[in-house]
């Protein structure tokens, strides 16, 4: 199936590792140019190098989200390097686990910072752009934890990854009539190379043994690129009556109805 993303321009922030740089490769490998942010510059700069050699467009930007005028450059360099802007994916995030009672007012700004405003400061920057596009596509990258409860000491997280969800639905509703979908994926447990699952696994391989008994009824993790190829879908024109939703990519992890 042709994707229609040949010469189409994203931006996918936290692109330097793990799903982001898989969500990079994945568009890269439908002909789409990228502009890839990440605080590391070595990690981004080996990641621009990656894509590049097969056959990406390119730009990395080194830049902290939380710093004031990070969005706007962003969406600056699409604008500079290849003349437009018709995807973004919001990708970076943290988390600072801990008892809800336990929790500070600045664990709470610093997670919801980077998992929620962040997301929003890009997407309110990227708008206009992607506007002038004649539309396009905004995806979040949600957690199956935004849909349900994370369980003990997930509280900031759990809240983070619930308000991009709501975030997401509200904006489909207001930019529909542009042309711009939105929507969120949630990935549930992703296995990758130096990700805190595989560390997980390799510290207490008896105890990870059984929680993918438990709580994998595929009897395994995800992969990168299981979440990327489903965020490349729901960003091209393939998808183009998808918006305002959740797509769980958690191979039956989730317990939630809807």
């Amino acid at each position: 199936m042709d994707l229609k993303l040949q010469e189409k321009v994203a931006i996918i922030t936290g692109a330097s590792r793990g799903i982001g740089r898989g969500i990079a490769q994945s568009l890269a490998n439908e002909g789409c140019h990228l502009v890839i942010c990440a605080r590391g510059e070595d990690a981004l700069m080996d990641t621009a190098k990656a894509l590049s050699a097969s056959g990406g467009s390119v730009k990395p930007v080194v830049v902290d989200l939380l710093d004031d005028g990070a969005a706007d450059c962003l969406v600056s360099a699409a604008l500079k390097d290849f003349g437009r802007l018709d995807i973004l994916v919001g990708n970076a995030g943290n988390n600072r686990r801990g008892l809800f009672a336990d929790t500070t007012d600045d664990d709470w700004a610093a997670v919801m910072d980077l998992n929620f405003s962040a997301h929003a400061r890009c997407a309110r920057a990227a708008i206009p752009a992607i506007r002038d596009s004649g539309g396009g596509s905004i995806i979040f990258i949600s957690s199956i934890f935004g849909r349900e409860a994370g369980g003990r000491g997930l509280s900031i997280y759990n809240t983070s990854k619930s308000a991009l969800i709501s975030l997401a639905k509200i904006m489909a509703l207001e930019l529909g009539q542009d042309g711009i979908r939105v929507n969120t994926v949630a990935p549930g447990s992703i296995r990758f190379e130096g990700g805190s699952w595989d560390r997980r696994c390799k510290e207490d391989p008896e105890w990870m043994k059984a929680f993918v008994e438990n709580n994998l009824p595929m009897g395994r993790f995800g992969m990168i690129e299981e979440v990327a190829d489903v965020v490349t879908f729901i960003a091209s024109p393939r998808a183009s009556w998808i918006s305002g939703a959740c797509i769980n990519v958690d191979g039956v992890q989730s317990r939630s109805l809807i």
